[in-house]
């Protein structure tokens, strides 16, 4: 078998330890193996870099297994080229399994051309993706502590969802901070009602007629020092994308987190749709491709891509609306989703790729498309209900 890398090293990841295996093909083929394992500390990977170096090892391969290899990766991108692998692209003979062997297996691999890298963007896309990663943590935390509030406050019979619309709103958070302060009259918890809110007073002294002990001001003080905990660390949002219909400036941070801006990386745009996730998986046997549901992919990327459709779904006067509500009746509104997640990947992939913004190709494309097949439905639409049609181009008439 060809070898293509004759100086290289494969890395087995562990939580404590690394198991490194240094292959060295000397001039008569014959292969030289070194074998060393370290602590995952910085001050030992960092004579594992220096060893690798004093190997003049330039090609090492991991697998990725949890985040066990963040502290490798870091330590070795520097100095040396790192191929992170998916652990199910190189599974080892079954049997006499262990840590040296599997690093050894992964640079036999490695040597011979074998392993595949898995897509790992480069630093300053590493950090936005942790920071957007983070904001979606919290937004879901934000959620749930919402929830508890809620929660609280119907243990303390305190009905103040029935009658606001927002808990939270400038009116709720009044009542709210009264109520932890120690007021229990529902009358003067009402009286800071503003707005609209003012003309449901009476709705209001009942909703607030409750039965609020120590306990119940103790969880709600901490909810809400939570809240606005989590309200003001979100990251600040990116504006890369929002030429876009249905991306706002905090999906377009969450994509360009999740696949970089260098498009260079993916051959083409359906390699970006496979790895995302957002196309049918390839099933063949006899020469016939069978049905196949899609890929795992990314499931961040995945998920914000059908929060972006939904909200495109919710608009009007553009293509990518126009598809989804076509799509949608004939197939239903997940299919729809999916083909349209599909298309806003596609256009990512090509706006990033070659720089420029998004130009909408309009909610009429595909009436232009079918010009033909229009013309000929309306016409025997029309001959059914009795009338004889001639159509006379606008130009002659």
């Amino acid at each position: 078998m060809q070898i293509v890398y004759e100086r290289c090293a494969g890395i087995d990841v562990h939580k404590k330890q690394v198991v490194v295996t240094v292959m060295l093909t000397t001039a008569t083929g014959k292969v030289e193996k070194q074998t060393k394992t370290f602590t995952t500390m910085t001050a030992d990977l960092l004579a594992l870099a220096d060893w690798l170096s004093s190997l003049q090892v330039e090609q090492v391969a991991l697998e990725s297994t949890g985040v066990y290899w963040y502290p490798v990766f870091n330590i070795l991108e520097a100095s040396h080229t790192i191929i992170l692998v998916n652990p199910q692209h190189m599974k080892a003979v079954p049997g006499r399994k262990t840590d040296v062997r599997d690093s050894e297996w992964i640079a036999d691999l490695l040597r011979h051309g074998l392993l595949t890298a898995s897509f790992i963007p480069p630093q300053p896309i590493r950090v936005l993706r942790e920071l957007t990663r983070y904001r979606k943590t919290l937004v879901q935390e934000r959620s749930q502590e919402i929830n508890r509030l809620q929660k609280v406050l119907e243990s303390a019979n305190i009905k103040l969802a029935a009658v606001a619309t927002d808990v939270l709103g400038v009116s709720g958070r009044d009542m709210l901070e009264a109520l932890i302060a120690g007021e229990q009259d529902a009358a003067a918890l009402a009286q800071r009602a503003r707005g609209r809110l003012r003309t449901k007073g009476s709705e209001l002294r009942q909703a607030l007629e409750g039965r609020v002990q120590p306990h119940h001001r103790f969880l709600l003080r901490r909810i809400l020092a939570h809240i606005d905990f989590l309200a003001t660390s979100l990251a600040e949002a990116v504006t890369l994308l929002q030429s876009i219909p249905g991306i706002q400036a905090t999906a377009a941070a969450v994509i360009v987190a999740e696949i970089g801006v260098d498009m260079t990386r993916f051959p083409s745009a359906k390699h970006l749709a496979s790895w995302a996730g957002v196309c049918p998986g390839n099933k063949q046997s006899g020469g016939k491709r069978m049905q196949a549901g899609m890929t795992k992919g990314n499931p961040w990327l995945r998920g914000m891509l059908g929060e972006v459709v939904w909200s495109i779904s919710h608009t009007s006067n553009n293509y990518l609306a126009e598809q989804y509500r076509r799509i949608a009746r004939r197939r239903g509104k997940h299919k729809a989703i999916v083909a349209v997640a599909h298309t806003v990947l596609v256009i990512i992939y090509h706006l990033l790729r070659d720089k420029r913004p998004y130009v909408d190709l309009g909610a009429d494309y595909f009436d232009k498309l079918d010009k033909t097949r229009l013309e000929r439905q309306h016409v025997r639409r029309l001959e059914q209900l009795g009338y004889a049609v001639t159509l006379t181009p606008a130009q002659a008439a």
